[in-house]
């Protein structure tokens, strides 16, 4: 499921300047995470016998089910030209709103309440960066802040248990093909996604904002709609992914996701090739960002190596793609 629409118009760009990229540069916006995605899951085969097995192989992908469905939006986000520094406080907000309905009503309705939080916060952000006109980085920075106050106030601090043998138990917990259903709805929402961006007239609108935002205004599209409508996507994945997490672990704290799980969904996707800047990207390749990610936490794990480095690796990663894209940038220019 590559981005179809950049990818066509990328030999446009390059006869209009009368240059042509190397073929590894080109490529490297479609294939590139596989590359160190393949080696790392092969040195990891090679050095820890449990780390291919089935089991784990099945809980990496059910661990990492929330963080899927978040990237997959936050691609569409900064593919249209926006940023989310808020998912992390919206997940946490949506986990701890859905464990309290859960606890006193139905598990129907604590799903769509922690849904409607959460997209809730996604329209607010969309309204202040388009309507009010400020930044995305500051805008959903203090949002952050601000949701996260909102679910320790919800809570006092405190933790959100539900019992064992609920209904809301089953969300995540039933298994199909030996894969929860977690996974299967997460896999389901990132194909949305990935269909949404890739085959459809508004994902070929998000490309051209993100990549001249006059220039496709001056043509036509509705770009603040378009803005609002990624933001609102990013809020609804975040209250997804927390539904599916409280679901999987009976408990939420308002305290969960907050700035490490920001970051690591925004490491995830400019690792897989999505460019910081806008008008660039792909949800497939963000989901193998995200499990290149997972792979490293895994390895480190198993390997017994202190995962107090593993923030240093993943920032030194986060760098080295950033550098990347400004490079290709620049190359392309």
């Amino acid at each position: 499921m590559t981005n179809t629409a950049t990818n066509d118009l990328a030999p446009v760009r390059e006869a209009r300047l009368g240059i042509r990229l190397p073929a590894f540069l080109r490529s490297w916006r479609t294939t590139g995470i596989l590359i160190p995605f393949l080696a790392l899951f092969v040195a990891l085969c090679l050095k820890s016998a449990p780390f291919h097995s089935t089991n784990n192989l099945i809980n990496i992908l059910g661990q990492q089910s929330s963080t899927l469905c978040i990237a997959a939006a936050f691609t569409l986000v900064l593919v249209a030209g926006g940023i989310d520094l808020s998912v992390g406080a919206t997940y946490g907000l949506a986990s701890v709103v859905g464990g309290e309905v859960a606890m006193h009503h139905s598990a129907g309705l604590a799903i769509v309440a922690a849904m409607v939080a959460a997209i809730v916060v996604g329209l607010l952000n969309g309204l202040i960066i388009t309507v009010v006109k400020i930044s995305p980085l500051i805008t959903t920075l203090a949002m952050s802040f601000v949701v996260s106050g909102i679910a320790l106030r919800c809570t006092q601090g405190n933790l959100i248990a539900l019992p064992s043998k609920g209904a809301f138990y089953l969300l995540s917990n039933l298994h199909f093909l030996r894969l929860p259903s977690c996974v299967w709805i997460t896999l389901a929402f990132v194909v949305v996604l990935a269909l949404l961006l890739n085959r459809t007239t508004i994902g070929r609108y998000m490309v051209a904002a993100g990549g001249n935002m006059e220039a496709a205004r001056l043509a036509g599209v509705r770009v603040n709609a378009i803005k609002l409508s990624t933001y609102v996507l990013s809020g609804a994945a975040a209250g997804l992914g927390g539904c599916l997490d409280l679901s999987r672990l009976l408990s939420a704290q308002a305290s969960s996701g907050g700035n490490a799980l920001t970051f690591t969904v925004l490491a995830a996707v400019v690792v897989g090739g999505t460019s910081i800047a806008g008008g660039e990207g792909s949800v497939w390749r963000s989901m193998i960002g995200v499990l290149f990610i997972a792979l490293i936490g895994n390895g480190f794990i198993l390997l017994g190596i202190n995962t107090l480095y593993q923030q240093i690796v993943l920032g030194v990663i986060l760098l080295l793609a950033v550098g990347l894209d400004s490079w290709f940038r620049y190359r392309q220019n």
